[in-house]
């Protein structure tokens, strides 16, 4: 065993760049594992220090007991609590100070006249608490707001909007007003929270305009006295606390607003980089098992050699697999600090995009080290326990043959196995996505589709390779003709060489499919959704902004060239006993806005006591017109309200319809998502837009959109998902592109005497550099059209599925000239990966080349 492990060592030192690409996979993969477990552990670190430090002074909240949560929502909306519960929380024993906590979204308007954030973190207004150690925030210049329309706001968010103190401008609650910032805060040393935008102003400010009433907060915050711990604080306090309302300790509420974050934002993007850790793997394991199988083809000789000398299949083993363990080892460990420094780099790029990641060191825990180096160590040495058994197999009259090439090709039992394989993938897509909608049985098929295409990828690679490299015999002559011959002297190694390639060309693919479609959706939901002629609407995406206020729509409908102006808002209630969203608008006016499908009664005489409701969840909860639906608020009021109407479409309109009136009694801070605009006959889209946004500047400003421009601003966020997965994907590219030219680099060495005698009877040094560039081409040519088709295959299954499962109609598009952009950038990719392995052919000596073994 030990004669093994030198004979590896030996390997190892004499050919050290036939394992330059393995080493290079394994790299990139366990590096950005490494990097994306890193950064969660930082983030949720980062999380548990910010929300710490907010209530780091906080030993109690009291706020209401109940809440109602919304499908897609991971905490409830609850009602606010009385202020003047402040004065009997302070009289309770063991209690040194409490203030009220009255929060709302409020967006500033900076020096340029745009608003400061809003596209991500929220944009949040409060009151400002003079006990320093309730407040999360700290003065660091000027004074806290002593009058109205003073404010305090977070530093970061000045430095954003280039204000300063002493600047007056404009803050939307959503109704704007005119404030002037009298000081700047930090929040736990940093300039902000993360990169959420404070606006702190006096206690009657906030009131007016972040609550429906004077008298209301959020909750309240109280402080033990000396010697009182937090539990022991909740304890005195919950026997004088009225029904419906609790406290909590400050170290509950920290954990719960972690825990928050986590759900909503910090798992969904951890478990996407691990997504793309594993494509990224799984490109590498392609790359990786290729240039072992190669390796072992071409020492066949040598290893027949040391049978013949005594050595058993165990020996000759075990050696190739010291050998990646070598690799796996060596290139595991480097790849750990690249991943330090990914997630170095991620922390830096993230805040800079807007991306809310709070400030702080890098956390490495032993689990994000441990794991990424048994993953790269096990990918590797997974990826070359086949070539291994293989090279111990070898029979020691093999030494005694002119071997060198791997001819293995399509057989039989590997078109039967992978026509078995792609039959059954069909029938579980089709049965997921046509006969039953699952998104299990779909993604199990999706599986399933990608191993029939990895098994069938040497009997498809002949004809593909045939018909792909048909023009370069014309166009090239026999350089392009030696070029096919090449690629198809060996159709298994060229399977796997492009199948590294055809991965990541699927995942772009189907990413680019799957946006298409979500944007076509959201297209489709648009033109047939919404009647009107512009829109004045709210981000598309992300939790910031202050919404519209609920002035603009009667203001816009005043104008002379518009007809209706309807706005839409926001409420929430269980409606028999389940939490739904609410639409709170004008119903009588809404159906010359937007198109509702067929109505059932009548959307005009809803008054403080009806409700509209969808079709679909009519027949789900058994609603019909004139029924009763049990509404119970976050107020605690439970009220019967009449089903007065029944209306098909619900893309805009949501699913449960009530009047302003209706709401009222309920509501907290007041706002608009969308304000839907029609003109009269005969007004032009442009002299009706430039009404509607003249009255929209006396609102702070909102953006006013024709049909067209709104539909497209709906679909933004699409655009920036796919850039994101995009820049994600290029990991993956990248080692395919590697694997390509590890291939050709170990093809070359392996045909050295061949291309010296090519060179010998005339093949000129460019001619031969054009030979194996275009061998390479063809190769990637192959990977890029198998991964087209089957991430556009995959795309449409992931399409269908969720249109299955999902209340909401998916529109399935193919965008031609995306995916021709990824077809032309496989190709390019192909070409730029022969160019090491064509410079190196071309520097062949000639007549040592034809003397080689």
């Amino acid at each position: 065993m030990n004669a093994a492990l030198r004979l590896s060592a030996s390997s190892l030192r004499s050919h050290k760049r036939r394992f330059a690409g393995t080493f290079f996979a394994v790299l990139l993969g366990v590096a950005f594992l490494a990097g994306t477990l890193v950064m969660g552990d930082t983030l949720r670190a980062g999380f548990d220090t910010m929300f710490g430090n907010a209530a780091e002074g906080t030993d109690a909240v009291v706020r209401s007991a109940d809440t109602i949560t919304t499908p897609g929502q991971s905490q409830g909306t609850r009602a606010p609590v009385g202020t003047d519960l402040v004065r009997t929380i302070e009289r309770t024993p063991g209690v040194a100070a409490a203030a009220p906590d009255i929060q709302g979204a409020g967006q500033l308007i900076g020096s340029d006249g745009k608003p400061i954030g809003g596209q991500g973190p929220p944009t949040l207004a409060g009151n400002w608490i003079e006990d320093p150690k309730l407040n999360a925030y700290r003065l660091a210049e000027g004074r806290a707001p002593a009058k109205s329309g003073e404010v305090v706001v977070n530093r970061g968010t000045a430095e954003k909007g280039h204000l300063k103190i002493g600047d007056t401008t404009v803050l939307r609650t959503p109704d704007p007003f005119r404030v002037t910032i009298v000081g700047l805060a930090t929040f736990g040393g940093a300039d902000g929270m993360a990169q959420v935008t404070f606006t702190g102003m006096t206690q009657a400010d906030a009131e007016k305009h972040l609550t429906a009433k004077p008298g209301e907060a959020a909750s309240i915050r109280v402080r033990a006295g000396p010697g009182v711990g937090q539990d022991e604080l909740v304890s005195d306090l919950t026997p004088v606390l009225p029904k419906g309302v609790e406290a909590i300790t400050g170290q509950e509420s920290a954990r719960e607003n972690t825990d928050m974050v986590s759900s909503q934002f910090l798992d969904v993007f951890t478990t996407l980089l691990l997504v793309f850790s594993g494509i990224a793997l799984l490109v590498a394991t392609f790359s990786i098992h290729n240039t072992f199988a190669i390796v072992v083809a071409q020492r066949t000789r040598e290893n027949a050699l040391l049978r013949a000398l005594g050595a058993s299949r165990r020996q000759v083993t075990v050696s190739t697999l010291a050998e990646a363990g070598v690799v796996a080892v060596t290139a595991s460990a480097v790849g750990l600090a690249g991943g330090i420094g990914i997630a170095a780099g991620l922390q830096a790029l993230f805040p800079a995009i807007g991306f809310p990641f709070p400030e702080g060191d890098l956390v490495i825990s032993a689990l994000s080290m441990l794991l990424p180096l048994g993953v790269g160590i096990v990918v590797c040495l997974g990826s070359a326990l086949l070539p291994a058994a293989r090279a111990g197999r070898t029979a020691p009259l093999a030494a005694l043959r002119e071997t060198a090439v791997d001819e293995s090709g399509a057989s039989r039992g590997r078109a039967v196995t992978g026509g078995g394989l792609a039959a059954l993938a069909l029938a579980l897509t089709l049965t997921g996505v046509l006969l039953t909608p699952s998104l299990w049985l779909a993604g199990l098929g999706a599986v399933l589709a990608l191993a029939a295409f990895v098994v069938l990828g040497p009997v498809a690679s002949t004809t593909a390779v045939r018909v792909l490299g048909a023009p370069l015999g014309r166009l090239r002559g026999v350089t392009g003709g030696l070029a096919r011959r090449n690629a198809l002297r060996s159709p298994k190694r060229t399977a796997a060489t492009a199948g590294a390639l055809m991965v990541g060309v699927a995942v772009v693919s189907l990413f680019t499919v799957f946006g298409a479609s979500l944007k076509a959706t959201m297209d489709r939901t648009v033109s047939h959704s919404f009647a009107g002629d512009v829109a004045v609407s709210t981000p598309s995406f992300g939790a910031g902004g202050s919404g519209l206020s609920p002035k603009l729509a009667p203001a816009i409908a005043r104008q002379p060239t518009v007809a209706y102006a309807v706005g839409l808002g926001r409420g929430v209630a269980e409606v028999n006993g389940k939490g739904r969203a609410l639409t709170v608008t004008d119903p009588a006016a809404l159906g010359k806005v937007l198109d509702l499908g067929d109505v059932q009664g009548s959307l005009s005489g809803l008054g403080a006591d009806g409700i509209a409701v969808t079709r679909k969840e009519a027949d789900r909860e058994h609603l019909v017109p004139g029924g009763t639906a049990r509404l119970t608020f976050t107020d605690g009021q439970r009220l019967d309200f009449t089903v007065r109407a029944v209306y098909g479409r619900s893309e805009l309109a949501g699913d449960y319809v009530i009047t302003r009136a209706a709401w009222a009694p309920h509501r907290t801070q007041d706002a608009d998502t969308l304000v839907a605009v029609s003109f009269k006959d005969g007004v032009s889209t442009a002299e009706g837009k430039a009404a509607v946004k003249k009255v929209a500047e006396r609102y702070g400003g909102p953006e006013a959109q024709t049909r067209d421009e709104y539909a497209q601003s709906s679909a933004g966020g699409i655009d920036m998902m796919l850039t994101l997965v995009y820049a994600l994907l290029a990991l993956a590219v990248l080692i395919a592109l590697l694997g390509i030219a590890n291939t050709l680099t170990l093809a070359v060495h392996e045909r050295t005497r061949e291309l010296g005698l090519l060179r010998a009877v005339g093949q000129t040094r460019a001619q031969l550099r054009a030979m194996v560039r275009w061998e390479s081409v063809l190769v990637a040519a192959f990977g890029t059209a198998g991964g087209l088709a089957l991430g556009a295959f995959l795309g449409w299954v992931l399409v269908e599925a969720s249109d299955g499962v999902s209340d909401s109609a998916f529109a399935f598009a193919v965008p031609p000239l995306r995916l021709m952009v990824v077809a032309l950038v496989g190709l390019a990719a192909g070409a730029v990966a022969g160019l090491r392995p064509a410079r190196r052919a071309a520097r062949l000596d000639v007549l040592r080349a034809i003397a080689a073994e």
